[in-house]
């Protein structure tokens, strides 16, 4: 009989010097994982995209393919983790800040969501005209969430303008009109019909359908115009319509349901200060500053009355107040800059006209990229 640990060492020895599979290089996994992806052989060209990035942390579009094939999975916390890659690798990665947003809004993680998204508007390069549609969408919704109504809202009547109707672009829409810092999920029901017809009203004005949105604003005040902010979205369309006087019967209306209403009070001073009825303009925005003195606006409509009455020395410290509290608004930039060459301060007034000037580019890049126009660059876009 054989000895038995012999014959195991000999067996151990035999596997050990059994020839291990040969290691496939990084370029030919590269090439499977594209040829897998191009097949719609998803699953593979994951495993493969995965395999392929470790070997090399730094290949950049292995990154980015990974996450656009898991974003399309619903796969959003480890999309999000190959995006997060991808940004630090490349020097422009622009559209990958959308994505990445994206990913984080599924994720419920609103804050890096803004954060992300913001990012991406002031990137040079936003993306394909899809992927600009789904992410300045989700922006506004962000925005919205935020008590950023008006610029949602303007966000939101270019998509209008650009996709046309939807539900659920009348269902931001509307909760932007109302101010409801609500995402279209999470806001009361028994709201619905108030939403829906803000939404409708607010999309065929940014059409400039005029009588059609007239139609449900007039059904809205029918309804709700008792309810808070009704009046004043109805003033926020009659001022879009050039109608002023009209407006400001509608924002008085308001206040007489909201007496701390300060975007009421605010766009009454503006129909006052452009109609130079300065008294009431220095009143009413005044108040305004006193119910809520850490509102950028306030304090803008303020030093802009001010400064409309003379008192350049007071305007400029209330338009200083403003820009500390909003320092990307380009309208507080060129009424400061006013206000300092009022008072002789050419150098101050110059810096501020440059800034004003930095801001509107950047503005009308977001313009061009709403617009559509980044799209000979084209990034793959979620669905």
């Amino acid at each position: 009989m054989l000895p038995v640990f012999p014959l195991l060492a000999m067996l151990s020895l035999a596997a050990s010097a059994a020839p291990s599979p040969p290691q496939k290089s990084f370029d030919e996994i590269a090439r499977q994982a594209d040829s897998a992806r191009n097949a719609d052989r998803m699953t593979e060209a994951i495993g493969l995209y995965r395999e392929g990035v470790r070997l090399r942390p730094s290949w950049n579009e292995g990154w980015l393919w990974l996450g656009n094939l898991l974003y399309d999975q619903d796969r959003f916390p480890e999309a999000e983790a190959s995006f997060a890659h991808f940004v630090v690798l490349v020097p422009k990665p622009g559209p990958a800040w959308a994505l990445k947003g994206l990913c984080e809004f599924e994720m419920r993680d609103f804050a890096h969501a803004m954060e992300d998204l913001e990012t991406w508007v002031h990137a040079d390069f936003h993306g394909s005209n899809d992927l600009t549609d789904v992410a300045a969408f989700h922006w506004a919704l962000l925005l919205t969430r935020q008590s950023h109504f008006a610029q949602a809202l303007y966000v939101l009547a270019d998509r209008a303008q650009r996709r046309g109707e939807s539900p659920v672009l009348l269902e931001a829409m509307g909760l932007a009109s109302l101010r409801m810092p609500n995402l279209p999920e999470d806001y009361p029901p028994e709201f619905r019909e108030r939403v829906w017809l803000a939404g409708k009203a607010a999309f065929y004005v940014s059409m400039h359908d005029f009588a059609r949105g007239q139609e449900y604003s007039h059904r809205l005040l029918a309804e709700y115009g008792q309810q808070p902010d009704v009046h004043y979205f109805q003033g926020t369309l009659l001022k879009f319509q050039l109608k002023p006087a009209e407006a400001a019967q509608e924002f008085r209306k308001e206040l007489e349901i909201s007496p701390q209403h300060v975007p009421a009070l605010l766009e009454l001073a503006q129909i006052d200060i452009d109609s130079s009825d300065l008294a009431e303009a220095l009143s009413l925005a005044k108040h305004a500053v006193e119910i809520e003195p850490a509102n950028p606006d306030a304090h803008h409509i303020l030093g802009r009355a001010l400064l409309a009455a003379g008192q350049a020395r007071e305007s400029a410290q209330e338009l200083e107040s403003a820009e500390r509290l909003a320092p990307d608004s380009s309208a507080i930039h060129f009424h400061l800059a006013a206000a300092y060459r009022e008072l002789g301060r050419k150098e101050d007034a110059q810096r501020e006209m440059a800034t004003y000037v930095s801001i509107k580019k950047r503005e009308g890049d977001l313009d061009r990229a709403a617009g559509g126009q980044d799209a000979e660059h084209p990034l793959e876009a979620p669905k």
